[in-house]
Parts: C-alpha cells; sequence; structure tokens
C-alpha cells in the first residue's frame, strides 16, 4: 500500500540515479528508444537489495538516506553493471547522497495520513478474465486517529515500511512510501472498528 510519494533530495535522479546507477530499460529499442535507462528498487533498512541499495535511519542527521555500497551487489547478476558504475563513478556511496529530513518527512506523511479510514473488502469476478465484471463487498472499516511519526520511523527501521523508487528516461514514477496494509495501523495511536 502507497502511504505517500515523496522525492529525496537532492533532485538527482535525471542527473545521477538514472544516467550512473541506472541499466538499460528491459524495453530499450523495441517500445522504448534504444538508450532508455531504468531505476527501480524496493528498498529496506534491514537488507541490501541485489545491486547494493539499502535504507539507513540517521538519527544524529534527522534524515532517512538512500545509501550504495558496492560491497553487497549480486556480482554473478550485475556484474557488468557494477563495472560501469566503478568506470562512470566509482564504487564510493551516491555522490550526492539522496535523502529525507526528519521535517520534511513529518510534514509530508503528517498531511496526508493524519487520520484515515481503512476499508476492507471482498472481491469476486464475474464472466470472463477479460471482460468480466468485479464486484467488490466492503465488509470492514476502521477509523485510524493520531497519526505517530515516531512510529512511522520505527517501521521504517525495522524494514516494515519500504522505499520505492520508480523511473525510467523517459517517465519519472515518483518515489513511494509503502506498507505492507495489515500493518498501516501501526501508524496510528488510535483504532476504532466502524463497520
Amino acid at each position: 500500500m502507497t502511504l505517500f510519494h515523496m522525492d529525496p533530495a537532492p533532485h538527482i535522479m535525471q542527473s545521477v540515479l538514472l544516467p550512473i546507477y541506472g541499466w538499460p530499460h528491459q524495453n530499450a529499442g523495441r517500445k522504448y528508444p534504444a538508450i532508455e535507462r531504468s531505476f527501480r528498487s524496493t528498498t529496506w533498512t534491514t537488507r541490501y537489495t541485489e545491486r547494493g541499495f539499502t535504507i539507513r535511519v540517521l538519527e544524529d542527521e534527522q534524515k532517512v538516506v538512500f545509501s550504495f555500497s558496492a560491497n553487497h551487489v549480486d556480482r554473478k547478476k550485475h556484474g557488468y553493471w557494477l563495472k560501469s558504475i566503478e568506470d562512470s563513478a566509482g564504487l564510493g556511496e551516491i555522490d550526492p547522497q539522496p535523502y529525507w529530513g526528519f521535517d520534511d518527512l513529518m510534514y509530508k506523511a503528517g498531511s496526508k495520513l493524519k487520520n484515515t479510514i481503512l476499508a476492507l473488502a471482498e472481491s469476486k469476478k464475474e464472466g470472463t478474465r477479460k471482460t468480466g465484471t468485479e464486484y467488490f463487498w466492503y465488509n470492514e472499516a476502521h477509523l485510524l486517529t493520531g497519526f505517530d511519526f515516531n512510529r512511522f520511523l520505527t517501521l521504517i527501521r525495522e524494514g516494515v515500511a519500504r522505499i520505492d523508487f520508480d523511473a525510467r528516461t523517459g517517465h519519472d514514477h515518483g518515489t513511494k512510501f509503502r506498507i505492507q496494509r495489515h500493518r498501516l495501523a501501526e501508524l496510528y495511536r488510535s483504532k476504532e472498528r466502524v463497520v
């Protein structure tokens, strides 16, 4: 479940992440121009991705950072990609390093998630898969109030909340903060069933 969209500072997707840390898009030369690049990363604090990315919460600096470690890259799968990074930027940390300040995150999350109604539904589809109609029966709803930023940071630290980058040369879908739906209520001080 997407909580909100928020790109890191500084805005380096088109100037650093795509050209240096990106890779050829799977449809480059077919659906997109041959030079189309992709940068997609589902990233947690509790582990590194196959391409060596992780998230770190820096309490002293009051920020969440997107970090790279060449030592954590799966070289069997991504050795050629890693060599291209070494040739263009070296194997150190991303420079400048993308981050989200606590104050900015608190404002964004607090204004977007202050109070929420979580509606749960069962679904069924009638007809064929392509032309059928899907029906929903909303059988449960909860009022979630009192968004707690410290709980949000805790869920990031625990790897429950994650950050997803989704960009290609021709279109940036933005950076998303996400959480599993069944963990959403943990962001709030109060949960009340209303249906």
